[in-house]
C-alpha cells in the first residue's frame, strides 16, 4: 500500500433538500477490505440517483458510504486482500455503492474495469453507472437483438445518450424521445432513426407510423406514470418494457388484457442493491463487448459539463435544470 493521507475532501449531504445541502468536508480516507481496491479519484459522474439521495429518497445501502456518487475513474492506490486483478497505479473506472464524490473511493474489484485505450480519465468517470445500467437492462433484461426496434425515453439524459449509441452499435433501429427540437437534433446526431419531441408529438402515434403499426420490441423507460400504459400500446407482440425509474410515479393503472394478448414482458431493475457478483458479471460483459467500441470511438462518452468536486452543488443545479445533454462530471484534484 502506498502512503496515503489520513483525511480527504469529500462531499457530504448536510440534511435533505436542494443542491445547497451538498457541502465539502474533510473526512477520513477509507481503506479497502478484502476484495476491494482504493481509487484515487480523477472524476466522478453525477447521476439522478445522487439527486434522490440528496433529497432523502434513496439512502445508501446499509454498510456503505453515505457520501454520494455511484461511479468513479482514477488510479488504484491500495488493494485489499485477494484483490490482484489490477496493479497499484493502474487507471480504472468503477461502479461503486457510494462514496464517489471524494478524493478517494472504495470499489469492489469485480465491479472495476480497465479504462479503454484512448479514453481520458475524465470521460471514464462518466461510463460505469450509465453503461452498466443500459447493458443490463436493454441487452440482458430487454434482450435487444440486431434489427429490432428500440425506444428510449429521455434520449439526451446520460442513460439516453448511452442507450441510443449502444443500440445502434449492436444493429437495432432506434426511436428516442426528448423535450425540445434541439434535444431531438442531438438524439439524431447520436444515431437515432427517429426523435420524438414529446411536447409536440405523441410517441404512440410516431411509433405506429414509423414501424408500420408493428410497434417496438424493447422500451427503456425512466418516466413511469401515464407513460407505462402508452408504452404498452407502443410495444410489438412479445415486446419488453424495462423500467429503471419513475419520474412521473411508480403506481400506475394498465390494461392487462393488452399485456396478455401481445404476450408482453414488463420488467425493471435497480443496480445499487444488487450483489457484487452480479455487478461483476455485468462489468465483465462491458469489458468484453463495450470497451472495444469505446476504444475505437464507435461509441462516445457524451460529457455535457464538468465541475470541480467542491462545486458539486452547482453540478446538481445543472442536473436539476434538465437542460443537460449527456453526462455531468465532477473533476477531482
Amino acid at each position: 500500500m502506498t502512503s496515503l493521507p489520513d483525511t480527504m475532501t469529500a462531499i457530504v449531504i448536510d440534511g435533505k433538500g436542494g443542491p445547497e445541502v451538498l457541502k465539502p468536508r474533510q473526512v477520513p480516507v477509507p481503506l479497502p477490505a478484502a476484495g476491494q481496491v482504493l481509487v484515487k479519484v480523477a472524476s466522478a459522474g453525477v447521476n439522478r440517483p445522487d439527486v434522490l439521495q440528496r433529497e432523502g429518497l434513496y439512502p445508501a445501502p446499509k454498510g456503505h458510504s453515505d457520501i454520494p456518487g455511484l461511479e468513479v475513474a482514477g488510479t488504484i492506490v491500495a488493494r485489499g486482500d485477494g484483490a490482484t486483478r489490477f496493479a497499484v497505479g493502474e487507471p480504472v473506472m468503477a461502479l461503486v455503492n457510494g462514496g464517489g464524490y471524494a478524493q478517494y473511493c472504495i470499489a469492489d474489484e469485480p465491479a472495476t474495469i480497465a479504462v479503454p485505450a484512448g479514453l481520458s480519465l475524465l470521460e471514464a468517470g462518466a461510463v460505469p453507472e450509465t453503461f452498466f445500467t443500459v447493458w443490463h437492462n436493454v441487452f440482458e433484461r430487454g434482450g435487444l437483438e440486431p434489427g429490432a426496434w428500440f425506444m428510449v425515453h429521455g434520449g439526451t439524459s446520460g442513460i439516453g445518450v448511452t442507450a441510443i449509441q449502444l443500440a445502434k452499435a449492436f444493429g437495432a433501429k432506434v426511436i428516442a424521445t426528448a423535450g425540445s427540437p434541439e434535444k431531438c437534433d442531438a438524439c439524431m446526431k447520436l444515431g437515432a432513426d427517429r426523435a420524438v419531441d414529446y411536447g409536440a408529438e405523441d410517441f404512440v402515434d410516431v411509433v405506429r407510423d414509423v414501424t408500420g403499426k408493428r410497434g417496438v420490441d424493447v422500451i427503456l423507460d425512466m418516466v413511469g406514470g401515464d407513460y407505462v400504459a402508452r408504452n404498452i400500446r407502443s410495444l410489438a407482440d412479445d415486446g419488453r418494457l424495462v423500467n429503471i425509474a419513475f419520474l412521473k410515479g411508480s403506481e400506475v393503472t394498465i390494461d392487462m388484457m393488452r399485456v396478455m394478448l401481445k404476450r408482453l414482458t414488463l420488467t425493471g431493475s435497480t443496480l445499487r442493491i444488487r450483489p457484487t457478483a452480479v455487478k461483476g458479471r455485468i462489468a465483465a460483459a462491458i469489458a468484453e463487448k463495450v470497451n472495444p467500441l469505446l476504444a475505437a470511438g464507435t461509441v462516445k462518452v457524451i460529457v455535457d459539463s464538468t465541475f470541480a468536486l467542491e462545486d458539486a452543488a452547482r453540478a446538481h443545479e445543472r442536473i436539476d435544470s434538465g437542460e443537460h445533454i449527456g453526462k455531468i462530471v465532477l473533476t477531482v484534484a
